[in-house]
């Protein structure tokens, strides 16, 4: 028998996205964004507000990389997540990871998370349940030792989740 309970988001796994960014003063910014997904092949979706660093930062240089955050890094993933670009500008240098600038977008790549989608900013949906940005994904990129048979092996990604009924990953 199934018993009813309060609806929160029913809809689960959500991938732990962390989404990098360049501030105006050229530091890297990177916030955790679980609500997320591919809106057709080629484009995604993020369900942020335009009060987030991020999404000011995204809107006005027309690009974002968006990282699928794994087992390895789920500390930094819920610092990114905890800290508002807002009110600390360092908060990625303070993770002690490091970046490349991608070669397609105005955007950072986060060289020690294994998948990487560098997008362009297409978007800004407002509407009375938010959707946020939408952008189209010009590359993705997964590190070699991923790959088993010419596709990524997912396993290897050790990708986490959030989990809405707990609050927790």
């Amino acid at each position: 028998m199934k018993k009813e309970i309060k609806a929160q988001s029913p809809i689960f796994p959500m991938p732990v996205l962390l989404i990098s960014t360049f501030n105006d003063d050229g530091t890297v910014n990177v916030m955790n964004a679980a609500w997320g997904t591919m809106a057709s092949m080629d484009k995604v979706a993020l369900n942020i507000s335009e009060g987030h660093k991020t999404t000011k930062n995204i809107k006005k240089r027309k690009s974002l990389v968006v990282h699928i955050a794994d087992a390895k890094h789920a500390v930094e993933a819920d610092w990114f997540g905890v800290v508002s670009g807002n009110n600390q500008s360092d908060k990625f240098e303070k993770t002690g990871m490091t970046y490349e600038k991608s070669e397609l977008v105005d955007a950072p790549i986060i060289n020690e998370l294994p998948i990487a989608l560098e997008c362009e900013f297409e978007e800004f949906q407002e509407g009375e349940n938010g959707m946020g940005v939408i952008a189209k994904v010009l590359r993705v990129s997964v590190e070699e030792s991923r790959i088993k048979d010419g596709k990524v092996d997912i396993d290897s990604l050790e990708a986490i989740t959030f989990d809405p009924y707990t609050r927790g990953y």
